[in-house]
């Protein structure tokens, strides 16, 4: 028989929930990608509990919500310590990503499903790979070896190739065969015959033939120009870091172009730090922008049309008139475009212009229905400082929480004192003058001398055998050589600097990892409440679905699966119609072996193939 491979998945099948599979290798369990909604509901994350401890590596292929926000809640509550792998990008733009949805949710509720210590702490032992480059396993991974390529899609996006014995196991979700401003397509119609191939199904209905780049870009300002001609005001609900940079850069190619004045402005908790690094990014985008940095020097973010803001203040003392506001998060659960929308519904002027579909069950969902919601009843909420009884009664609290600390921690010292200086009635030293007569200089001291007693002794506790307090000696011996002293390598190399959310200033540079105000917000310490109100918002403003996702449409996906005729095929994550869809298309025109399996079914896909070690 061939390379042993199992997939289960934990979610995300026969849905357009997260996406999280476990995929085994000859016993060796790979996790690929550990997403979570924008819902934050802890219950679909309960396939994934089950098996966290049994994980040994985590595979990244995007740096959205989807593919990795539950990464920190399952090291934090699950147990799961594998090491993880994605290329620089996932792991730069997922970390603030995450970021932006905590303080997104910390802001207007008592969210604790996990903290910024919580994110750092997942995110630092994570691996990064450049794209084609082979990584082989070690330990109980012996003769794995895995590689990122190229997915579209998102900056950094991943198809994982995972190879044993010469047997190919393929991840592709979420890829793209059009190339983008600031994306090249999918490599994965290079690949051809691997032993396994998992995919989604999620556009597999969607076969509405693409327009070229150049239409859509012209349709996608055109509208947005007529609202701002009106008066009006366009909010676009954006993800943190993802598909967000296709539409600055059309946005500021357009203004440039036309020489616009009205404002942009990009609007996410972390907006600064995100522009700065995709600067740094330029080698994994299109060669157009690659190509154009190393003829002219000539970055495509650094952006003159678009302006960075991290809190909704900024926006409010930005003069009235029509502008376009790219704000966090698409779905309106949270963030500034939640809080938009609600300000800017009821005016027929106002454009709202989705560019992805929302997540189900999300306002944004619901927003996008046939025909759209004359009014949706939403929650409004936001954190005020404590005053008055509030006030004195939260800092009685923690004045009683402090003692109750502090009489612990005394209590702790005590017992530990008290048995640090029982005396050690077996041991015995040859060095012992007389036991009888324990530390005679000190007690000789007197009450003149005991203050110097209690500085002799302090910090450490001498041996009861002792004459007189004795100071540790450790022998700092070093290994010396032909050559010299012998060193290790490892004490001088300088170590990432982890993501540290307090220090970052203004202009988000690339040292900092947090825009100023967002580390004000973490480190605001005034006691405050949170307060909730519900509204029922009139939807009068024009509700516009624009395409911008950067997924391959039905037919592409059809045509790249009979290219790449893998072995064995697994589809997941679409819904059960588009699943049932694609898996009859491919029985008839990809492969005899298709596999939907359901949530937590392990189907098994080995190769029927022999292989030998000779």
């Amino acid at each position: 028989m061939g390379t042993s491979v199992q997939v289960t998945p934990l979610c995300g099948v026969y849905n357009e929930n997260p996406l999280s599979y476990l995929v085994s290798i000859d016993g060796f369990n790979f996790l690929i990608d550990c997403g979570w909604n924008d819902l934050f509901d802890p219950s679909l994350l309960q396939p994934l509990s089950r098996v966290a401890s049994s994980i040994d590596a985590v595979l990244l292929s995007h740096s959205d919500t989807l593919h990795l926000g539950a990464l920190p809640y399952a090291m934090k509550q699950f147990g799961l310590s594998a090491p993880v792998y994605s290329t620089e990008p996932v792991y730069r733009l997922g970390l603030l990503t995450m970021y932006d949805q905590y303080l997104s949710r910390k802001q207007v509720s008592e969210f604790d499903l996990f903290t910024l210590d919580d994110i750092d702490s997942a995110f630092q032992n994570v691996t990064r790979l450049t794209y084609s480059q082979n990584y082989h396993l070690s330990g109980k991974g012996e003769g794995i070896v895995i590689a990122p390529h190229v997915a579209g899609h998102l900056l950094g996006g991943t198809v994982w190739k995972i190879t044993k014995d010469g047997e190919d196991v393929i991840y592709a979700v979420d890829f793209n065969r059009r190339k983008e401003k600031h994306l090249n397509g999918t490599v994965l119609e290079s690949f051809v015959r691997p032993a396994v191939l998992i995919t989604d199904a999620y556009n597999a209905l969607n076969n509405q033939p693409p327009k070229p780049q150049r239409e859509r870009d012209r349709d996608f300002v055109d509208t947005i120009s007529k609202t701002l001609e009106t008066g009006g005001n366009v909010l676009l609900p954006v993800d943190t870091a993802g598909r967000v940079l296709e539409l600055l850069l059309v946005l500021e190619e357009h203004w440039t172009l036309k020489s616009l004045n009205y404002p942009i402005f990009f609007l996410t908790y972390v907006s600064s730090s995100t522009i700065d690094y995709v600067k740094s990014f330029l080698e994994w985008m299109s060669d157009a922008i690659a190509k154009s940095f190393e003829t002219s020097r000539d970055n495509a973010f650094l952006l003159k049309h678009v302006t960075l803001l991290i809190s909704k203040n900024e926006l409010d003392k930005v003069p009235d008139g029509p502008k376009v506001v790219l704000a966090s998060m698409a779905s309106l659960e949270a963030g500034f475009s939640h809080d938009l929308f609600v300000e800017w519904a009821a005016d027929v002027r106002n454009l709202v212009l989705f560019t992805e579909r929302g997540q189900f069950g999300t306002l944004a969902r619901m927003l996008q229905a046939d025909p759209p919601p004359k009014a949706v009843k939403v929650i409004m909420s936001r954190r005020v400082p404590l005053v008055g009884e509030e006030l004195i009664a939260y800092e009685e609290e923690q004045n009683r929480l402090k003692k109750e600390e502090a009489l612990k921690a005394s209590l702790i010292k005590e017992e530990e004192s008290k048995a640090s200086h029982v005396p050690d009635i077996n041991s015995s030293d040859p060095m012992d003058i007389d036991s009888n007569n324990k530390h005679p200089s000190l007690d000789g001291l007197g009450q003149h001398g005991s203050k110097y007693r209690d500085i002799m002794i302090d910090g450490f506790v001498p041996p009861s055998t002792s004459v007189a307090p004795m100071f540790p000696f450790y022998d700092n011996t070093s290994d010396w050589d032909d050559f010299g002293e012998v060193i290790n390598p490892d004490d001088y190399v300088s170590k990432d600097e982890d993501m540290d959310p307090a220090a970052m200033h203004v202009g988000g540079e690339m040292n900092g990892k947090l825009d100023e105000g967002s580390a004000s917000l973490i480190l605001d310490t005034t006691p405050s409440k949170v307060i909730s109100n519900e509204l029922t918002v009139q939807v009068k403003s024009s509700l516009i679905y624009m395409d911008y996702e950067g997924r391959s449409d039905g037919r592409s996906v059809k045509s790249i699966l009979a290219h790449v005729a893998p072995l064995k095929l697994v589809l997941v994550h679409g819904s059960a119609e588009a699943t049932e869809h694609l898996k009859q298309h491919c029985l008839k025109h990809v492969c005899p072996h298709v596999y939907a399996p359901q949530i937590e079914e392990t189907i098994d896909v080995t190769s029927d193939l022999c292989a030998y070690k000779v």
